[in-house]
């Protein structure tokens, strides 16, 4: 495994070490040694799948604050998605800062998402498939959602979404949550 910190402190993009032969290939998409070598989480009690059946759908930007904050291992099986990370940490460097990454079932990339982040992505084929794994229970009494179209963020998403639900697109902006509610 390649582990890729981006600009954003304690994210990484995780490329797969593939061993090709006729057949096809094999790698881990997880080893438990090599992830504690870079102080990442080994500690996952949920695996979610999505699946989106058109191209421009867009779940996010979610986070759940204290004390049920949750990391994440995101990895496209079918498609292709944007997914996209804001640090949501108030003491950090990065503070408001996003980072975005195109994830697909070719390049089979990973996205670690840490605490105090906030996490989406938008579908950018039809039928696009993700799991993930979490290292908390999902308690929705404990989330929120960050508006995807947030101005004070200004994520770059490479075209607008055309399906959103409801509760995502209701999100709030940042200046409007609580600072009991970042970390």
């Amino acid at each position: 495994m390649k582990f890729q910190e981006t600009s954003l402190k304690g994210n990484y993009l995780i490329d797969l070490d593939k061993y090709e032969d006729e057949r096809g290939f094999f790698a881990r998409n997880f080893c438990k040694k090599e992830f504690l070598n870079y102080g990442l989480n080994t500690n996952w009690v949920q695996i979610n799948s999505s699946m989106n059946y058109q191209s421009g759908t867009l779940r996010g930007l979610h986070f759940q604050h204290s004390p049920y904050q949750e990391i994440k291992l995101v990895c496209c099986i079918r498609g292709s998605i944007w997914d996209v990370v804001v640090d949501l940490r108030k003491h950090s460097n990065t503070y408001k800062k996003w980072f975005g990454a195109k994830l697909t079932d070719k390049n089979r990339t990973m996205m670690y998402v840490p605490k105090g982040f906030a996490h989406g992505f938008l579908s950018t084929e039809p039928n696009t498939e993700i799991i993930y794994l979490s290292s908390e229970f999902y308690k929705p009494d404990h989330e929120d959602i960050l508006l995807w179209n947030d101005p004070d963020i200004a994520i770059e998403w490479p075209e607008n979404p055309k399906i959103l639900s409801n509760k995502d697109s209701s999100g709030t902006l940042l200046k409007n949550l609580s600072g009991s509610n970042l970390f």
